[in-house]
């Protein structure tokens, strides 16, 4: 039904995240080919916040209000009329698309989207725990998988370990077969042990000349790209996913001299089918969610603010149907 409302958070400038707020505006009308979805959880993520900071405002352009969020899961509400795989009442997770200038991001209660961009959720977690893992878990199995092409008995280092991508790296690391040496904050240490990595190291205590040579180095930081290239051993592989200057994406873009050992980086995309094979390692236990914190709607700066300040281990969650007792900060 036209003109239904529904709460969403969004942003009238680029600012801090303080600039987000608590909007109600039009509930979606699906397309044909669409699904209306009710949101139960999403997460925040670093592009979230680039985008939302306005430093590539030359992309996302002067358009107000704009929408924050991306991944998602939920519940199938209505179903169009040319999509046959789903019906109401289906538990689905996904990715919007990478539209930069939407009013609408997975910050709401509803969103419209292609059945492309989403699958049946894992059966093993709920929907709140559910909504951590899309962004990273499609990330880190592109990363590790498909790009580095990962095999077991290799060394693999994963720095920013601590954070939404590295926390779930480790697991696919090991889920891979691979020895994984973690570098992340000293207070994190024990929890990545427990995820499965076999070494940890104090990123403030260990600089790369202190580490060995690995077959495949997975950097989400993005800085000192070099000396964390020099670590690769022969036909070594390094994937990163954070380019923070203009000075690593030039060292970025001048790797490619290296052939084999140039740096990879990308941008995680995912759709079904790749969504599909993250639910099914879900459901074998080989990957869990790792939850940092959980915010109403309504604190969604507070969860903005506790990603930028940094420290925590796993990802930030937005809980869209909100359960008083249940949220934590």
């Amino acid at each position: 039904m036209k003109n239904e409302k529904m709460r969403a958070v969004q942003y009238s400038k680029y600012g801090s995240p303080d600039v987000l707020f608590e909007s109600t505006i039009s509930k979606p009308v699906i397309k044909e080919g669409e699904l209306l979805i009710r949101i139960h959880g999403s997460s925040v993520n670093s592009m979230d916040t680039l985008f939302r900071s306005g430093k590539i405002k030359t992309l996302t352009g002067k358009k107000f209000p704009k929408g924050t969020g991306v991944d998602f899961s939920g519940e199938i509400v209505e179903v169009g009329s040319s999509v046959k795989e789903y019906q109401p009442g289906d538990k689905v997770w996904g990715m919007l698309p990478m539209n930069l200038r939407s009013p609408i991001g997975s910050a709401a209660e509803y969103v419209a989207v292609a059945p492309e961009k989403i699958s049946k959720s894992p059966n093993k977690v709920d929907l709140l725990q559910a909504a951590a893992l899309p962004g990273v878990g499609a990330t880190a199995i592109i990363a590790l998988k498909y790009k580095a092409k990962l095999r077991k008995g290799e060394q693999l280092l994963v720095r920013g370990a601590g954070g939404g991508v590295g926390s779930i790296a480790i697991q696919v690391g090991k889920m891979l077969g691979a020895h994984v040496t973690a570098l992340a904050n000293e207070k994190h240490l024990t929890s990545l042990k427990k995820l499965g990595a076999d070494e940890v190291y104090d990123y403030k205590k260990t600089s790369s000349t202190d580490l060995k040579k690995f077959d495949v180095v997975m950097d989400t930081v993005g800085t000192d790209l070099k000396h964390y290239r020099a670590l690769l051993a022969k036909n070594g592989r390094m994937v990163t996913i954070g380019f923070p200057n203009l000075t690593s994406l030039a060292y970025i873009v001048s790797s490619s001299i290296y052939g084999s050992r140039r740096v990879r980086v990308f941008s995680a995309n995912p759709k079904s089918k790749l969504l599909k094979e993250l639910a099914y390692y879900v459901d074998l236990d080989e990957v869990i969610p790792v939850v940092d914190s959980i915010y109403s709607l309504s604190d969604s700066a507070k969860a903005h603010h506790s990603l930028e300040a940094g420290g925590g281990l796993g990802k930030r969650i937005i809980n869209i149907i909100e359960k008083k007792d249940s949220l934590s900060k």
